[in-house]
């Protein structure tokens, strides 16, 4: 049923903005600029502002990832405070929390979208939450800015132009990961613990396709459902396989619940891959630093609990900003990082438009040529064009030593 009123709620869409384009102006009255940006959509902006939705799992097996919308907003609230917004117009930035529940994330879209009328929705968080939308927004040519997931098919779909991921893929994850373990164990045995939708299968499918004609076999694996209580269960029946490698494509509550229960049996002892999804200090600390020496993961962003940062001007800026901003955030969580670095994206695409436009800003999206954003890796920039819609395919691999993540080797490029 829901899927037949997203379907209805487009073609009335469909309409409305077939109308629109013939009448040369947007949804709430406002007339568009002169030239090639006649008669497009100027929905949520005006000549000095412009109103932006976000989703996000505040509540729910989910709600580690509700730091991130943190390091957005501080990030708006800095650009609006400090350099009077994007080319003189303030943010508007409303966050909507899903629950991790993709009825709930259609609800709270419908209502950004119809009620709030804002000019893009930047940031849907998850795969199962954001591919639930993805078709009504499109439908309606609302731009779906840096998706927060990895989804493989944020980039590789042509039929959703409105629509772009943000982050290295899944698959971009997978291959590195599969590449680290080939150096390090190339006749490794694997086991696979992943999340039950496309975010896990993505990550186990694509990390299978990197491994095949090598000596490295995956053995075992194990899903989870995001209502399940616990994977403990999942975790044993892994360890009876007595795997060299663990891979944990899980998010932050079932990835630490695992680390735990791998790091309780003694007679158990793999190398321990983390997604990036769920590598934060919040999802090891609960398990004690000394249960997870050695753990490896994969980063795009400089970590700020890194010291090897402490005198960059970039991070400087970052935790300065954060402080005035947001002073009850956490500036050594990642996904704070994450946050910032994402706004900063999108400000850098919103402000390279030839038309401040619906249509301006899903051509800017798939225009960005080598974009630097001051706190990603150094040679990680974003990067689209016509026939690539991935902005990120670099990552580094990092393994955890003492109380901090450490880079180790040099970016991996892994294509598309």
């Amino acid at each position: 049923m829901r899927t037949k009123a997203i379907r209805t709620a487009g073609v009335a869409a469909a309409v409305l903005l077939a109308v629109t384009a013939c009448g040369g102006r947007a949804d709430d009255g406002g007339t568009v600029g002169q030239g090639d940006c006649r008669g497009q959509q100027t929905t949520g902006i005006t000549d000095t502002s412009i109103k932006l939705g976000g989703i996000y799992p505040l509540s729910g097996p989910a709600s580690a990832y509700g730091e991130l919308p943190k390091g957005v907003r501080a990030y708006f609230d800095y650009l609006n405070a400090e350099h009077g917004g994007i080319d003189g117009r303030k943010v508007e930035y409303l966050v909507r929390d899903d629950g991790y529940q993709p009825p709930k994330t259609v609800e709270e879209t419908r209502r950004l979208v119809e009620q709030d009328q804002v000019f893009a929705v930047f940031q849907t968080l998850g795969t199962p939450t954001s591919s639930a939308v993805w078709d009504y927004l499109n439908q309606r040519k609302v731009p779906q800015v840096f998706v927060a997931g990895g989804a493989t098919k944020w980039g590789a779909d042509d039929k959703h132009p409105w629509t772009i991921g943000w982050q290295p893929s899944y698959r971009t994850e997978a291959r590195a990961f599969a590449q680290y373990v080939r150096q390090q164990r190339p006749n490794a045995t694997v086991a696979v613990l992943y999340q039950n939708d496309d975010f896990g299968k993505d990550l186990l499918t694509s990390f299978s396709e990197a491994v095949a004609g090598s000596g490295v076999t995956v053995v075992a694996d194990q899903s989870y459902e995001v209502t399940d209580p616990s994977v403990e269960a999942q975790v044993r029946n892994l360890a009876a396989s007595k795997a060299d490698v663990l891979l944990n494509f899980s998010t932050p509550k079932f990835a630490s619940q695992a680390l735990a229960a791998e790091a309780r049996n003694t007679d158990w002892n793999p190398l321990h891959i983390v997604s990036q999804v769920a590598n934060t200090i919040s999802t090891l600390k609960p398990v004690g630093f000394a249960n997870v020496q050695g753990v490896v993961s994969a980063a795009f962003t400089k970590d700020p609990a890194d010291l090897q940062w402490e005198a960059d001007p970039a991070m400087r800026g970052y935790k300065e900003k954060l402080a005035k901003y947001a002073p009850g955030a956490d500036p050594t969580n990642q996904y704070t990082v994450v946050g910032w670095a994402a706004a900063e994206s999108f400000h850098k695409t919103m402000a390279a438009a030839k038309c401040p436009t619906r249509e301006g800003l899903r051509d800017s999206m798939r225009a960005l040529n080598q974009v630097g954003v001051d706190l990603l890796l150094p040679g990680i920039t974003l990067t689209t064009g016509a026939d690539d819609a991935f902005p990120m395919e670099a990552v580094r691999i990092q393994r955890f030593e003492g109380d901090h993540w450490v880079l180790t080797g040099d970016v991996i490029e892994t294509g598309k």
